[in-house]
């Protein structure tokens, strides 16, 4: 029945609002615009996917970003949260101020896919060698933002306001002991003069077939917390695990132990949650037996109370398991920088009409929840924010095979990039529009 709801509330009663005349000239030139930009487009990602920066070093990125949004004659500021890009693009008409958020950092992945344009970038992270790959699709993002960037430059004479781009470092994390991120760039003003009314994002996704627009009001989003679990044994010679306390046993059993939380301890019927273990790390040879090891992971929820209950029963479990082998465990949980991302109901329900018209039959779907999470929340908390996905899995692929967002053998499909200028410079103009309207 809720989903019911939710499909009722995108798809019907919105269309009560009739389009004008001048809102369907800028449509059309939109979409002969964002036609003409194809070639570009298709040309920047795979530039971008080559040259990949991971976040807080997104130099070479950020310049070309820059240089090409001065070439618009879009006023510039760099240098926003390290790397951040924010162009203005002034229309040429009066009205409200709206903004278009990508994000610029690739991952520390090695890719798999076999491209002409594949990324052979590797550097250190986290004091290993490592491949930097756009496995999450930032190089589509950012590509499609320059895209909705040159449509409306070539149009600025009839956009109704002012529309803010705003390029982020860092989405997937600063590094260790660095600021980074939404939070960064809110900070630094990126929301400011010119004061930002509503924000708009969209990231492509997969096993979303290719150019579907997927969305839902309300919580959409994970919110991200990190933990840390160090478990102090006592070394011995491995052949001699006895006369020790070994660590990595230890904190295998945590690694069982953390699983039943969400499987056996919290209502999953209430919402989802998660608590993945990423890095396991311990010892240097094989014939000892460390004095520690360590976890570290992700914990993703929807709900307040069952975010806390999760906090108490990662350090209860991994605190009771150590102490049953003799050993004991230090629980580090830091409180993520991303709250859950949540699309403005009555924003979303306004724009319905929009990517409707862009999507096309069959071409806009009700969002699952995600467990997922997104820092684009933070810039929610502050205005009215809409947050969207992009399918990139093309015609013929199985599903249940597709490899994920994150994966070194993700796949965006490039023939879903026009769907995204389109969709990105249709919500831009057509939020100008209405707020010229209201009265």
């Amino acid at each position: 029945m809720r989903r019911h709801r939710l499909i009722a509330l995108l798809f019907v009663a919105t269309t009560a609002r009739a389009q004008t005349p001048d809102a369907g000239r800028l449509h059309a030139d939109i979409d002969r615009l964002a036609a003409a930009t194809t070639e570009h487009v298709t040309a920047w990602r795979r530039d971008f996917h080559e040259h990949p920066e991971l976040g807080n070093r997104e130099t070479r990125t950020a310049g070309i970003i820059a240089e090409r949004l001065r070439a618009l004659g879009i006023e510039v500021r760099t240098g926003v949260a390290h790397t951040g890009v924010i162009g203005i693009l002034r229309g040429g008409r009066p009205g409200g101020v709206v903004a278009l958020r990508t994000d610029m950092d690739a991952l520390p992945v090695t890719e798999e896919v076999n491209l002409p344009f594949a990324s052979r970038v590797r550097t250190t992270y986290d004091g290993q060698d490592v491949g930097v790959m756009h496995a999450c699709g930032h190089d589509m993002h950012m590509a499609m933002m320059l895209g909705t960037a040159e449509v409306l430059s070539g149009m600025r004479a009839q956009v109704p306001g002012t529309v803010v781009f705003i390029f982020q470092p860092a989405e997937e994390g600063a590094p260790a002991g660095e600021e980074g991120g939404a939070e960064l760039m809110i900070r630094e003003g990126a929301l400011d003069n010119p004061h930002v009314d509503a924000i708009f994002g969209l990231h492509v996704f997969s096993r979303i077939p290719t150019g579907r627009l997927d969305v839902r009001p309300g919580p959409m989003m994970a919110a991200s917390d990190s933990y840390r679990i160090v478990v102090l044994g006592r070394q011995t010679h491995g052949a001699l695990p006895w006369r020790g306390t070994d660590p990595i046993v230890v904190a295998a059993q945590i690694v069982l132990g953390l699983q039943t939380i969400v499987s056996r301890q919290v209502d999953l019927t209430l919402a989802p949650a998660v608590i993945t273990v990423g890095i396991f790390r311990g010892g240097v040879r094989s014939n000892i037996v460390p004095d520690s090891a360590e976890l570290i992971g992700t914990i993703r929820t929807f709900d307040a109370g069952m975010r806390t209950a999760i906090h108490e029963r990662i350090r209860r479990t991994a605190e009771s398991i150590a102490q049953a082998s003799g050993a004991s465990a230090t629980v580090t949980i830091t409180a993520g920088s991303n709250p859950v991302t949540v699309n403005d109901p009555a924003l979303t329900e306004r724009m319905m009409p929009t990517l409707r018209r862009v999507g096309g039959e069959g071409g806009v779907a009700v969002a699952q929840l995600t467990t997922t999470a997104e820092d684009f929340s933070l810039f929610q908390q502050r205005v009215p924010g809409m947050f969207l996905f992009l399918g990139v899995t093309p015609p013929g692929a199985v599903m249940d095979t597709v490899a994920a967002n994150h994966s070194g053998r993700f796949f965006g499909d490039e023939a879903a990039m026009p769907v995204g200028v389109r969709t990105l410079a249709n919500l831009a103009v057509d939020y100008l529009l209405g707020s010229r309207r209201a009265p």
